[in-house]
């Protein structure tokens, strides 16, 4: 299975790109996948050239084909203005809009306080509810106090077991069978009074 990290860090080293190599970690070590990892930082100009001539560059158009072939996602923004960034959010703007409808996604942020975190309910899982993926219940925020504290290695394990196993169960399902089609007009057909007309009467039960 493929898992494709998006991150939206802006520095380097970044505490978004840290917090988003270890949820790919706990999930690889949960559930072996193949990780491909975006930095959106690198396609900023390509991200702008897109909005404003309608063409993705080599580079964003290879990134907008992992995210739309992957089996799972986990995004990563640090926090601006109590939300994503404006580079994050572009980059969603500019992927197809059925690209990730029905994709598990693991949302996480990191941010300077802990007052922030419910950027992540407020936010990104609006978002991604909007583009009709599937977000994992456990979403991963990290502010500068909690990187060597307790609890956060927790929620990252949480979230990593639960991306794990939409990625295992998607990709054992089977396809339905598929439907058979009726043209709208036999459809119709069928409905109308002549139609009945030709249906065979049903016989009475004996008695009545």
């Amino acid at each position: 299975m493929k898992l494709v990290v998006v991150s939206a860090g802006l520095s380097v080293p970044s505490s978004t790109r840290l917090l988003a190599d270890r949820l790919a970690a706990a999930v690889d070590g949960r559930t072996p996948v193949d990780i491909q990892v975006v930095e959106l930082r690198d396609l900023a100009v390509e991200i702008a050239h897109n909005f404003t001539n309608g063409f993705a560059g080599r580079s964003l158009a290879a990134a907008l084909d992992a995210v739309t072939e992957a089996d799972g996602l986990i995004v990563v923004t640090p926090v601006f203005s109590a939300s994503y960034s404006g580079l994050f959010k572009s980059f969603f703007d500019v992927l197809e809009k059925d690209a990730l409808a029905g994709k598990p996604v693991l949302i996480a942020a990191t941010g300077g306080s802990a007052r922030h975190s419910l950027v992540l309910d407020h936010a990104l899982r609006p978002l991604f509810a909007y583009l009709r993926a599937v977000v994992v219940p456990t979403g991963v925020y990290a502010a500068s106090e909690d990187w060597g504290a307790e609890g956060l290695p927790e929620r990252i394990e949480r979230a990593a077991g639960e991306l794990g196993a939409l990625m295992r169960g998607l990709s054992t399902a089977r396809p339905a069978s598929k439907p058979t089609v009726v043209p709208f007009a036999e459809q119709l057909a069928a409905l109308s009074p002549s139609a009945s007309q030709r249906r065979p009467a049903q016989s009475s039960p004996s008695g009545v």
